[in-house]
């Protein structure tokens, strides 16, 4: 069955924008890891902490990530970690087409 128009929008919309950027990609996967205080995950993934704060904003207001607080600042996690096997199916799928597309090229 061919999934409707407006359900499609929706899905691009709010999880496919999402996770267009590798360093939002790569931020669910640290905090797939552990929850973490934004601060934390700058050092791990050595990016400006400003640049993390605005992926986090981007991410927690499509629903894929929360910040619950902890005295002075937020610990971030993931609201859903079936966003990390939709991520791990996704790579594998890349790795099969690099891989199929090598054995043409050879």
């Amino acid at each position: 069955m061919i999934p409707q128009l407006d359900e499609l929008n929706l899905l691009h919309s709010n999880i496919c924008q999402a996770v267009g950027d590798p360093k939002r990609i790569q931020i669910l996967y640290a905090l797939y890891a552990q929850p973490q205080h934004v601060s934390a995950l700058a050092r791990e993934l050595d990016m400006p902490q400003p640049t993390v704060s605005r992926h986090l904003a981007l991410l927690r207001q499509r629903g894929l990530v929360v910040g619950e607080r902890d005295g002075a600042s937020v610990v971030y996690s993931l609201t859903d970690t079936r966003i990390i096997d939709v991520l791990d199916t996704m790579r594998g799928l890349l790795r099969d087409i690099l891989e199929r597309h090598s054995s043409v090229m050879d």
